[in-house]
Formats: structure tokens, C-alpha cells, sequence
């Protein structure tokens, strides 16, 4: 009977082992499937923000712009200050004169051009004496003016608000990014303080934050940039401007009244 009872016991203690071990197989099983799903969870996670991400190579126009540039005329004014333009109007039916501007958010010399001839061009613009054309023309990046390509990737982040949102978020961005304009040379914000800025200044629309991190319209910038440097105009640098056609040579606010007047005589 002893031995029987030994072998009995024997015999249990190796089924209880048994499905023990079977028990810890299953439990290690569940565990590694649960960290599959997991990493494969997380893997398409950031696979998925990569995507968005990911910068982008095509070379695709921005809505409402035409022969790379963005016209902004009484019409946008008038919008953008709620259906009532300022100023007195154009008399009778006179076509607004022809302003053309080869700007970069990196040129400081742009910056100062904004700050004396901007609030004029936009009243004239606002009265219909004008109809400004804005050209990014983005070089600097290639010639020391920023160490992160600030210069195209501003003019991107105006372009994603154009293309969102219409000419009157390009017009809040164009004049926001001249007011916080880096200092030349130096690093400008990144994608992601540029998505934060143009919320700041109310421009959320779809796709804004895949648009400035994609860097989307990148490709068209540097086109836009060929395209003047290779037409009959050459242009070189910025800002240069242009009056019904015609190059002037110096842009202060006094020249460009007198070449606008010239051109409507």
C-alpha cells in the first residue's frame, strides 16, 4: 500500500506540473500576442505621423494664386474689413494700377520696405487705386540668411493659410511673420511654432497643421523662385517692384505714388 500511495503521489505531483506548465504557456502566449498588438499599434502610430509629416516632393499650387503670385485687390480689402473699404475710391471706372512686390520673409531690408510702404499700398489697394501683386521670391535660404531654410518654409506656412483659408489669411500671415522676423543669419521658428502662430492668428482650417509640417507647397516656393530668376525680368534679389509693368528703381513710398499717377495719366 505504501508504495501504491508513492506512486499515486508521484503520479499527481507530474499532472499538476503538467498543467501548470501548460498554464504558463498559454499566459506567455497571451503576453507576447498583447505585445504584438502593441508594438504593431505604436508602429502604425508613428508610421501614420511620418506620413503626415513627411515632406513633401510634389510641385503643387497653392489656390488662388496665378503666374506664382497672390493678387490682393479692393475686393479682399473690402473683405477682410468686413464689406467697407478705406479711403476714398478710384474715381469713376479706372483700373486699378498694377503694383507687383518680389518679397522674402528672411529680407530684412523687406521687412523695413513693409514698414514704410506697406500701410500706403494697402490703403491704395483698400481705395482701388492699386492692385498688388505679392511674389515670394525665397533666396536667402541658399545664400546665409537662415540656417533652417526659415525663408521657404515661411512662405509655405503663408501659402497653407492661403490655400486654406483665401488672400485674407495670407495677408494676416504675410504681415505677421515681417513683425516677428528673425534675425538674419539665425535660425527662424520651426514647423510646429509656425502651426502655433497661425492659430494664434485664427487660421485652423483643415489640413493647416499637415500643410506646415509637410512643408507642401515647398516645391512651388522654389519653382516660383526659377520662374523669376529665368523670365525676361532676372530677377536677383528683394525687394524689387514693380509699377505697371516697370522696374523701379527705387521703392520708397514718394516713388511708387509718383510711378502709380504716372501710370494712370
Amino acid at each position: 500500500m505504501s508504495n501504491d500511495r508513492k506512486q499515486r503521489a508521484e503520479q499527481m505531483r507530474k499532472e499538476r506540473e503538467k498543467a501548470d506548465k501548460r498554464q504558463r504557456n498559454v499566459i506567455t502566449i497571451a503576453i507576447v500576442a498583447v505585445v504584438i498588438a502593441l508594438v504593431g499599434v505604436g508602429g502604425y502610430a508613428v508610421k501614420s505621423t511620418a506620413d503626415k509629416n513627411a515632406k513633401s516632393t510634389d510641385l503643387v499650387a497653392p489656390k488662388n494664386t496665378k503666374d506664382y503670385g497672390i493678387l490682393y485687390d479692393q475686393a479682399d480689402a473690402e473683405s477682410a474689413d468686413g464689406g467697407s473699404s478705406d479711403g476714398d475710391a478710384a474715381s469713376g471706372d479706372a483700373k486699378p494700377v498694377s503694383v507687383e512686390v518680389y518679397e522674402d520673409f528672411q529680407c530684412p531690408v523687406c521687412q523695413q520696405f513693409e514698414q514704410v510702404a506697406g500701410p500706403m499700398l494697402k490703403q491704395q489697394v483698400a481705395s482701388g487705386e492699386i492692385a498688388l501683386t505679392y511674389k515670394p521670391f525665397s533666396f536667402l535660404d541658399e545664400n546665409g540668411g537662415s540656417t533652417n531654410d526659415y525663408s521657404k518654409r515661411a512662405t509655405n506656412a503663408a501659402l497653407c493659410a492661403l490655400d486654406a483659408g483665401g488672400v485674407d489669411d495670407y495677408v494676416k500671415v504675410h504681415d505677421f511673420l515681417y513683425a516677428n522676423q528673425p534675425q538674419e543669419g539665425t535660425a527662424g521658428p520651426e514647423n510646429a511654432k509656425l502651426v502655433e502662430d497661425l492659430k494664434s492668428l485664427g487660421i485652423t482650417g483643415a489640413g493647416i497643421d499637415s500643410c506646415v509640417k509637410s512643408e507642401k507647397f515647398v516645391p512651388w516656393v522654389v519653382k516660383a523662385k526659377e520662374v523669376a530668376q529665368d523670365s525676361d525680368r532676372e530677377i536677383s534679389g528683394t525687394p524689387t517692384v514693380f509699377v505697371d509693368g516697370k522696374k523701379l528703381d527705387d521703392f520708397s513710398p514718394a516713388t511708387i505714388q509718383k510711378a502709380v499717377e504716372e501710370a494712370k495719366a
